[in-house]
This record gives C-alpha cells, structure tokens and sequence, in this order.
C-alpha cells in the first residue's frame, strides 16, 4: 500500500461501463482521439509526459458505469483548452500493481486479476488510474502502473 499526493489532470472523458464488451470498445475510441487530436499538445503546464488513465466517477462498483479520462498531470487547472476535461484528485491510499507485456493486453489481464480480487482489496472507488511512462512503449517488455484507491 502507498499514498498517493493529490494531483491535477486535464484531458477528454468518456463514460462507459465493463459489461458486454462496451469498455473495450468505449476506451478503443477513446484513446484514437487522444492520440489522433494530440491531446497533450493542447495541454499546458504538464508534470511529465506519462499519459494518465483515471477511472472515476463510479455507479457502483467494477460492474456499473464509471467515467474514464485519457490526460496528462498538470500543475495547475487554471487554463483548460476548449473542449478537454479538468479534474482534481484527492490521493490517498492506494494498492499499486504492474502489467507486464503487450498493451494493451497486460492491461486487461491485469485489471482482471485486481476484479477477481474484489473482496479482498477494500476498495474506495473514487479514484483508481493507470500511468503510461517511459516504459509503457516496449512492445512485449512493455509496463505499466495500476493505482487501486482502497480504504
């Protein structure tokens, strides 16, 4: 377990949910417009160039709908570009996990292992995020960071 410092991020939303294949689906398109509208040029004042994932926003649980955000971490939310979405994260205990191998199918297999853990992990559901760093383009030797908020 770590704790995570609040942060700011801007970026574009979709709301979506995991049942009947929607999610993959939703986040597909998603990130397509991230990268084909370079979102990340839009935004000023980034922390660094890891992309951040944040699911957010949650019915319920990993099975009602949720909020996903494709962005970057910025330090201030003082100017948000037209069109892009700006959020403060309150941080707090987190449970971190890596996915190892190739995106985004480590991604999947991991988020499935973290559902399959449900009872276990006592989770917040506020706020639980991904980090693509620098080792999240390495092909099969690819990572990357899962933050699960737990209380």
């Amino acid at each position: 377990m770590q704790i995570v410092e609040p942060f700011k991020i801007i970026g574009i939303t979709k709301r979506t949910s995991n049942t009947t294949g929607k999610a993959a689906e939703d986040l597909g398109v998603l990130w397509r417009r991230f990268i084909e509208e370079q979102i990340g040029g839009k935004i000023s004042g980034k922390v660094s160039e890891d992309i951040f994932t944040i699911y957010m926003e949650y019915e319920s649980d990993y099975r009602g709908e949720y909020t996903c955000l494709i962005g970057y971490q910025v330090d201030s939310l003082e100017i948000v570009p037209k069109g892009l979405v700006a959020k403060e994260f309150d941080g707090g205990k987190h449970i971190k996990y890596v996915a190892h191998g190739k995106l985004p199918e480590a991604v999947v297999q991991t988020w499935e292992e973290i559902w399959s853990k449900e009872g276990e992990l006592n989770r917040k559901y506020t706020a639980d995020f991904e980090v693509y760093g620098a080792k999240s383009q390495q092909g099969e030797n690819s990572e990357v960071e899962i933050f699960i908020a737990v209380k």
